[in-house]
């Protein structure tokens, strides 16, 4: 059994095609048959059903397939560690999500030029999810994201919380109300854009909501959502799971790609939604951005790389955010990555 066996077993996994996978792998056909055929002796086992259009993986096949693409993966991922750490990169590839852009990023970047002016930069916008899987293969060096992710090859640290706040448009009744209340929010059509949904699954109790009914001392929670909500299922929607923890569920939900998609329904006054607060410069003309009395209602912010190696421009990076921090009367605490190279 060897790589070469393996790629050309999970080539034809993936693509249930012989010919499909031989133009992936850039091997012929009979290249590609008998490897795999080889791979099935070694073992003693029969991998795929050759006699089925699309070919079908056998029981063991199937098995074999999700233990072995996992192990595969790891190696992919050592061999690209293993390639920087010997000849580390001079620029600093940064992932980030939207959100973080609109908020103190450029100002941070600004601020890591001017404390290291030789240093290149390259961003990239990317999902907080799919930020794993950049580091691990080297298309990114360092992320920012909006989620703590559970990940052995990945480590992470907490910049800082920043409160939510409510997006209205201009129309609505709500609008000019300084300090809202997200039970005054319920009886909207609340948007929902988020791709990344909470890792740690998150439930409400009984109690919670009870705490809640009896504190807001209204009937305009949704009765059917709050029974909901109380049982078993976790609510790993993040907007979802914020009205939640107060035992409240939108009367009407819609969910859409993107951010940006999402303010542009509430311009169009089709709905509401909650955005972090770097985001309240944007279609400033058609939505009204309210502050939220509920102190806990946050996005946190999170910045993380590889455990096993971290590039030697990061410390530089976290010394720019906690300066730009400072600058700003910002609450954190510092924090620094371990490197275990």
């Amino acid at each position: 059994m060897d790589l070469k066996q393996l790629n050309a077993f999970i080539a034809v996994a993936d693509l249930r095609s012989f010919s499909a996978a031989a133009t992936k792998t850039g091997l012929s056909q009979p290249s590609l048959s008998r490897l795999l055929k080889q791979l099935e002796t070694d073992m003693g086992v029969v991998l795929i059903d050759r006699y089925h259009r699309p070919l079908h993986l056998t029981e063991a096949g199937s098995f074999f397939y999700d233990k072995i693409s996992t192990i595969l993966t790891e190696i992919d991922t050592v061999t690209s560690m293993t390639q920087r750490l010997s000849a580390p990169s001079s620029v600093l590839n940064i992932g980030f999500v939207p959100s973080v852009l609109y908020g103190l990023l450029p100002e941070i970047i600004a601020t890591l030029k001017q404390f290291s002016p030789d240093i290149d930069v390259n961003l990239k916008d990317i999902s907080s999810y799919q930020q794993m899987d950049a580091l691990k293969s080297g298309e990114i060096d360092v992320g920012f994201g909006r989620f703590a992710h559970q990940d052995p090859w990945i480590q992470q640290i907490l910049l800082r919380h920043e409160r939510y706040v409510v997006a209205l448009p201009k129309s609505h009744p709500l609008a000019n109300v300084r300090k809202q209340r997200l039970i005054d929010l319920a009886n909207n059509r609340l948007i929902l854009y988020h791709q990344t949904h909470l890792p740690v699954s998150s439930t409400v109790t009984t109690e919670a909501v009870t705490q809640a009914n009896d504190k807001l001392s209204t009937n305009r929670v949704n009765r059917a959502a709050t029974h909901e909500a109380a049982s078993s299922e976790p609510i790993t929607e993040p907007l979802l799971h914020l009205f939640a923890q107060y035992g409240i569920s939108p009367f009407m939900t819609t969910t859409v790609s993107d951010l940006q998609v999402a303010l542009g329904l509430v311009a169009a006054g089709e709905g509401i939604t909650l955005v972090p607060a770097s985001l309240q410069t944007v279609r400033t003309e058609q939505i009204s951005y309210q502050r939220l009395v509920h102190e806990n209602v946050t996005s946190p912010i999170y910045l993380h790389t590889l455990k096993d190696f971290v590039h030697p421009k990061i410390p530089d990076l976290l010394t720019a955010i906690y300066h730009v921090y400072e600058q700003r009367g910002i609450t954190y605490r510092q924090q620094k990555f371990v490197s275990q190279a």
